[in-house]
């Protein structure tokens, strides 16, 4: 019996750092965009390059690892060199592969990162986007919790077969929406989302399922869409934690910021570690700071990830606080 099995994106990512890029303005009636430029037609010189592992479904399988949960994972690696090295490290941070590495290639982020870590992610999806339900052993889906990630297109409709089987088996559901996804809208969302237990989402995020209404509202809105739980997280601003009757909420600690790669994966993850092992949400809320603040504070989505007892040390030097109310 795992505790969790993930079920999303598995990415070989490229940090490319350089000093050659300006920050660029646009104000139109939709609202005010940054966008990142680099010179058109120019050479750029990199200044760093690192490799790591990124995606969804490896992001918070490795993360629920370290924190000593029993953990599968359940994606698309494709085929090659790149499969092979996210394969090898799944194996090293004792995370079980319940499917076949499949055609096509796996994965591929380039982060563009400048001095200022201003941050452009290119992301292919490639194999991600090709899950077939066909291809899931079922029978090894003896698990607590399914956390899901956001995919696409095939994926997305193998995660919707996934929650029908996950209400017939007993087994709770995470469910962290990206972006592109909330942008289709609570009702293309509906065939997960009326069988998840837990969802996991910034701001924008919770914008785009609930309106950009003031948050108890908002949280409001997101549980009638069917989650028992809802966390809706802001960057270095306060994030939320709702059960339906109480609201939690909680500030991060000021940090420095080196690279947000992974920090949303991080937290979640260590959330559901949180409930997991205690059932309490203020420590849910502190174990996600502390592994979310390290992954933010290094390069790379995986590197700095928190073992238990590391964790426990960090909730206790950071004695964060955690305010309550009625909902």
């Amino acid at each position: 019996m795992y505790d969790v099995i993930t079920v999303g994106s598995a990415t070989f990512d490229v940090f490319a750092r350089t000093e050659f890029s300006e920050i660029v303005k646009i104000i139109d009636p939709k609202g005010e965009t940054d966008l990142l430029a680099f010179p058109s037609g120019s050479k750029i010189l990199i200044d760093e390059i690192d490799f790591s592992t990124g995606g969804s479904g490896t992001n918070t399988g490795v993360a629920l690892s370290r924190l000593g949960h029993k953990v599968a994972f359940v994606g698309r690696l494709g085929q090659g060199t790149n499969s092979a090295f996210i394969h090898k490290q799944l194996q090293r941070e004792k995370v079980d592969q319940l499917c076949a590495h499949g055609d096509g290639m796996v994965g591929y982020s380039i982060i563009l990162d400048t001095l200022e870590h201003d941050r452009t992610i290119l992301a292919y999806k490639g194999a991600n986007d090709h899950l077939t339900y066909s291809g899931i052993p079922t029978r090894k889906l003896k698990t607590k919790w399914f956390y899901f990630g956001a995919m696409l297109h095939e994926s997305f409709r193998t995660q919707e077969k996934l929650a029908l089987f996950a209400k017939k088996c007993g087994i709770k559901i995470a469910f962290n929406p990206s972006t592109y996804l909330a942008k289709q809208g609570a009702s293309a969302l509906k065939g997960i989302l009326t069988h998840t237990e837990l969802l996991v989402l910034n701001r924008e995020e919770a914008c785009l399922l609930a309106g950009s209404l003031p948050m108890e509202q908002a949280i409001r809105n997101l549980h009638s869409l069917g989650p028992n739980l809802v966390v809706v997280t802001d960057g270095k601003n306060r994030l939320f934690v709702s059960d339906g009757a109480t609201l939690h909420s909680a500030m991060p600690p000021r940090i420095k910021v080196v690279d947000a790669t992974g920090a949303g994966d991080a937290f979640a993850a260590s959330f559901l570690s949180g409930l997991l092992r205690t059932g309490d949400i203020a420590f849910a809320i502190k174990l996600g700071i502390v592994n979310s603040s390290s992954v933010l504070s290094n390069y790379g989505a995986k590197n700095i990830l928190l073992s238990y007892p590391e964790a426990l040390r960090r909730i206790k030097k950071l004695r964060i606080s955690i305010a309550s109310k009625r909902l």
